[in-house]
Formats: structure tokens, sequence, C-alpha cells
């Protein structure tokens, strides 16, 4: 079953390959979401501090009925947060906010402050600070694992030349229709794991007919089609969801793609939108292409 099995990252620890994203579910209905997907199963639960739901998810971790330990929580150090300082603050914050003696992860959400996403400054050297951050925090045992979202192959090589830690996981916007293999596979070369988070293209995959008629040959939703899909590039899915039926057929993915199928898949046309996630707000209006 999909839902017991994990990835191994570069330290040992283990990942589960399948989680609950947590992107735009509200503070006050984070708790109820995550006490859902853990009863459906799911053991790995990703909030970030932009999403403002770290207290309702840490709520929902510590109210779910399982032992802390069997549950991998992740967060991320907000974009704009580039300092050393600015950023080891941010990680404390976040473990009283969520009311945890640690996380099992923590990630830098991006290299560049939204304001300023893929622009021409490229926060080389602040992102080394905000890793340092992440290292020290790392070694005090606060964090069981550490990594990156969004980086690109230079913003990785940046942090390789001089970390003392290795960046465990870069977590990138990944689905049919939008694969880069060239940067999940230097990922692997780096050892570090790669994450598909929006793996429903925020749910414009729902709508995309080719998918759908690819669902109906294997008798599954377009969503966990699209689920399997990420999951047999070898990466974890975050799908995102607070409804309690979509978390449990999210999780409904014991099936495989043949190989003909998923070279069709990864040759799709191109989603070109995603509705009203075009422009995402946390992104300061900048679509995330």
């Amino acid at each position: 079953m999909i839902l017991q099995e994990s990835y191994r990252l570069a330290n040992g620890v283990q990942i589960p390959k399948l989680g609950l994203g947590t992107w735009f579910i509200e503070d006050d209905k984070a708790a109820q979401a995550v006490r859902d997907a853990v009863a459906a199963g799911h053991r790995l639960i990703d909030t970030a501090q932009a999403y403002g739901n770290e207290r309702g998810v840490g709520e929902g971790v510590r109210t779910c009925g399982l032992p802390r330990e069997q549950l991998f929580v992740t967060s991320k150090v907000a974009a704009e947060a580039k300092s050393y300082e600015a950023a080891a603050q941010s990680i404390d914050e976040t473990l009283a906010k969520m009311g945890l003696e640690y996380l099992d992860m923590m990630i830098i959400h991006s290299p560049q402050p939204w304001a300023e996403f893929r622009v021409e400054n490229r926060y080389f050297a602040e992102n080394k600070e905000v890793w340092r951050a992440l290292e020290d925090a790392y070694e005090a045992g606060k964090l069981r694992a550490i990594g990156v979202s969004n980086f690109l192959q230079d913003d990785l090589e940046n942090l390789l030349e001089g970390c003392r830690i290795k960046p465990m996981v870069n977590q990138i916007l990944l689905h049919i229709t939008n694969t880069d293999k060239a940067l999940p596979e230097y990922c692997r070369a780096q050892g570090i794991l790669v994450e598909a988070y929006s793996p429903i293209a925020h749910g414009e995959a729902l709508k995309n007919p080719a998918i759908t008629r690819m669902a109906e040959k294997y008798g599954v939703t377009p969503a966990r089609l699209c689920i399997r899909y990420v999951l047999q590039l070898g990466t974890v899915a975050l799908p995102k969801t607070a409804n309690p039926a979509h978390i449990r057929d999210n999780g409904a993915v014991d099936f495989q793609i043949s190989p003909e199928d998923m070279q069709t898949l990864e040759a799709m046309e191109k989603i070109e939108s995603y509705g009203e996630f075009d422009v995402f707000p946390v992104f300061s209006g900048k679509p995330l292409r």
C-alpha cells in the first residue's frame, strides 16, 4: 500500500512517498484536514510559514491520535527571510506556533523573495546564510532533515559548493504536462530527493480531456492518475485538499501506469492556464512559470 511506503533521505531518515499539502487551507480548517488525512492513512503533512496555517496544522498533528514520531511534518522558511538571523528566528517561531518540539523537515521556500521571484538578483550569498541557519537547527536537533523548494540547478550548485550538509530535498512544481526532467535528474545525481507539489496542476488537470481519457483507461479518477504519475517519476507526491473524500481517493494509487502511457503523459501539451490559481497571491502576483 502506497501510504505505507517511503523513500530514504540522504541522512537515512524515512519520508513517506505520499502526503497532504496544505496550501490555501485556512488556519481554522487545517487541524481537521490533518486529522482526516491521518485517519485515511497519510503520515506526511506539509505546511509553510507563508501559508498562514502552521498553528492549525500543529494542532492537527497534536490531536490526531498518533504518536508524534509516526508523522513526518514539514514547514518552510518564508521566502522573504534572507538572513541567518531572520531564518533562525523563524524556525523557532514555527516550532512555537505549531506547539512541536521538532520538525521532521524544514526547507527554504524559494531562492528569492516572491516579489523578486526568478529575477536577476539570485540571492546566492543570502541563501547560503539561510542554509547555515538550517544546518545549525538541524545539528541542534530541532530539525530531522533540511532542504529547499523552487531551486533551479544553479541555486543548488551555489549551496553545494560550500555547505556542511547537502540539501536533502528540492520541492518543485511538477505534474502531467509540466515535467522538467533535467532538474530532477540533476537532483537525483546529487542525492537530493524531489518532492512534487501541486501534482494535480492546481485542479486544472481534472479538466483536461486527454488526462481524463487516460484515467478512464485505468479505471481511476484523473487526480489518482496525476498522483501516480509523479510517484512513478520517483518523487514524493504532495496533493492539496481539505475534502475528506478527496483525501481518501488520493491515497488509492496502488496501480501502475505502463511505460508507454508514461511517455504519452510526459509528452502531453502543456496546460497553459491554472485558472483562478494562475496568479498566486503568495507569489506577490507573479505566475509560477
